[in-house]
């Protein structure tokens, strides 16, 4: 299974450094497991170059078949780990961007109560690479915004919220813009991959053509501070307000009519044997939510 592990990692990264860098393990010890692979098997399973790998025939077939085993076995530890009360050892939680920062302390602080035998593993990426993880077996669950849509996974809806307009801090008096007038202004949006920014660009109805001198930033923090400094005007999620506003010279709007909102939830596997507890556990994470919207508020 180590084995096989690690050639999973190679595969995925087509790079020795960074898949050994994946495992937690030096360089020229994973090319010696993997060495040790291609003796068992009897036949080279990767193409070695100056740069990077690639794998042989063989090695793809044997990419495809591992994916498989390795997902079978991580269900079969689950399914152990399933019979236990309460939840204990690895949870691996995935979170998008503009969640994390805002909901995950509380969210941690909840299971540490709830399951002191948990041992969370957190991770941060964009909703695309936490799916590919979950179907993968590389997560558990993830929290992101619904709906995914994929017919393997679990979807929970766990809270709304709203977007507020962000905008300068002499700007406060103004009216507030609607989003046809937003079309009109400087909007600053995260980059793409993001899938809060596709939110906010479909209420201001820019879906055909984004406006010349759209800006973009790689975090909700940059955004906002950049709005501070009176280059333009932003939308951010309810629950960055208290975190974000608080160090930045900026007005917060609450949009009229048809307010632009995103649903938060949590979505897993369907085959996955800790789905009893994984619902549990987005209760949790519910109240986490809640607890944040009330701060929000204030």
């Amino acid at each position: 299974m180590k084995h096989l592990r690690y050639f999973d990692a190679l595969a995925r990264h087509g790079h020795f450094g960074r898949a050994a860098e994946a495992c937690a393990i030096t360089q020229p010890a994973l090319s010696v497991q993997i060495k040790e692979l291609e003796e068992l098997i009897g036949a080279p399973l990767v193409e070695r170059g100056a740069r990077q790998i690639r794998l042989t025939g063989l090695g793809e077939e044997f990419e495809t078949r591992v994916g498989g085993i390795l997902r079978a076995v991580d269900e079969l530890e689950d399914l152990a780990r399933a019979s236990q009360s309460p939840l204990s050892g690895r949870l691996r939680i995935g979170v998008i961007p503009t969640v994390a920062p805002y909901l995950l302390p509380d969210v941690i602080k909840r299971l540490a109560r709830h399951y002191p035998g948990l041992d969370l593993r957190p991770r941060e990426a964009v909703t695309q690479k936490l799916i590919e993880d979950l179907l993968e077996a590389r997560l558990d669950t993830a929290i992101v915004a619904l709906p995914i849509s994929e017919p393997s996974l679990s979807e929970v809806a766990l809270f709304d919220e709203d977007f507020v307009l962000l905008r300068p801090l002499e700007d406060a008096d103004k009216p507030v813009p609607n989003p046809e007038m937003l079309q009109e202004m400087r909007l600053l949006l995260l980059e793409e991959g993001h899938c809060f920014r596709d939110q906010a660009i479909s209420f201001c109805k820019m879906s055909s053509s984004l406006p010349r001198d759209l800006m973009e930033g790689s975090s909700l923090s940059t955004l906002v501070q950049m709005v501070g400094a009176g280059i333009g005007v932003t939308l951010i999620p309810e629950m960055a307000v208290p975190i974000e506003t608080r160090s930045a010279s900026v007005s917060l709007a609450r949009l009229p009519h048809s307010r632009p909102s995103r649903t938060i939830g949590m979505v897993w596997r369907k085959s996955n044997p800790l789905s009893d507890q994984l619902t549990q556990i987005a209760e949790i994470v519910h109240q986490a939510g809640m607890g944040n919207k009330a701060e929000a508020a204030h």
